[in-house]
């Protein structure tokens, strides 16, 4: 259930009434906003008595959540999230979020040439793998600690937020301290630890889609980071696995307006991993966009025959360039901007 505290209420009140719940053997989570705090509740709400909550000193309401992700839900607020990242960098606002870069860390060169080009286009965040989550493990692992060195020269260079992903728990503190968002990939979406911790460091947390997970799993799986205290969860849909071969994965676009109905929380497309192929990763990026999504993940590289992973679908410097002016069409056709 969700209570509602009083607008102005101090937040003194809302840390009483969460300490009776904490006498009922639930777990209270306090949301603070501008003009009012929420406190969610997470346990077996049938122990509760909602006259007793409704009658503490501050609460405004009491409303059950139907949906088992409380606090991902749209029960819980019908205003859409949209996530601060940097001064003037939001996930889930009125301008797309569009964050470019190479799949892994290679060269400082290749950084910073790459941050510079999908800058000048209107990428307003630039990904890149440090460590690189391979079904081989004779794969390029990437560059760990180095490769997250390289991200922060190119950010102190371009200015640009950095995305990067997390794959273990021993790593959360060190990527914290060089990203500005966390990324959980599609094969980690259920390591439930992983999850807590990225939740715990308050960092963004940019959620992948696992690749046979249904949308309530997904959901379930954000709940984790957002019951951690969390509230900047960025989901990020990227195909999932079906029998279809010509693609690496089927890209789901129906997740995109069944999630904007299901969760306040902002949706984002990986066109590139979905595809697999640069010749589809356009239209894919242009669906998306159409569809609904609050951005992209896209990968760039200066000469993707050369990438160390997925070469095949990079786009180019002037490719990126060309789907920028595209999208910028589609996106003044649906009231939103890059």
């Amino acid at each position: 259930m969700i209570i509602v505290m009083k607008q102005q209420t101090p937040k003194q009140m809302a840390l009483d009434v969460m300490e009776r719940i904490k006498e009922m053997d639930l777990e209270p989570v306090l949301l603070e906003g501008t003009e009012r705090n929420v406190i969610a509740v997470i346990g077996d709400e049938r122990i509760v008595d909602e006259h007793v909550l409704n009658s503490l000193e501050g609460v405004e309401k009491v409303m059950p959540v139907l949906a088992p992700f409380k606090l991902a839900s749209k029960e819980h607020s019908s205003e859409k999230s949209a996530i601060v990242i940097a001064p003037g960098v939001t996930v889930g606002g009125k301008r797309l979020a569009i964050m470019a870069g190479n799949c892994a860390v290679e060269t400082i060169e290749t950084s910073l040439a790459t941050a510079a080009a999908v800058k000048k286009v209107g990428a307003n965040i630039q990904r890149g793998g440090a460590y690189k989550p391979r079904s081989s493990p004779y794969s390029f692992q990437g560059l760990g600690a180095e490769g997250l060195e390289i991200l922060q020269q190119a950010k102190e260079k371009s200015g640009l937020p950095i995305v990067t992903e997390v794959l273990d728990t021993r790593h959360v503190e060190l990527v914290a301290k060089h990203a500005d968002i966390l990324q959980v990939g599609t094969r980690n979406m259920q390591n439930f630890e992983l999850l807590r911790e990225v939740g715990n460091s308050k960092k963004p947390v940019l959620l992948k889609r696992g690749m046979a997970a249904t949308l309530d799993e997904f959901l379930m799986s954000a709940e984790y980071v957002l019951s951690s205290g969390n509230p900047n969860v960025i989901l990020c849909e990227r195909g999932i696995r079906t029998y279809e071969t010509a693609t690496r994965n089927t890209l789901d676009i129906s997740a995109i307006p069944v999630l904007k109905q299901m969760t306040h929380l902002p949706v984002i497309v990986d066109p590139s991993h979905a595809a697999g192929k640069r010749d589809y990763v356009s239209a894919l990026a242009r669906a998306a966009i159409a569809a609904g999504a609050d951005g992209l993940l896209l990968d760039v590289h200066p000469n993707p025959s050369q990438s160390l992973v997925d070469p095949d679908q990079a786009l180019t410097f002037e490719h990126f360039a060309e789907l920028m002016d595209e999208i910028k069409l589609i996106a003044t056709a649906v009231g939103r901007e890059v």
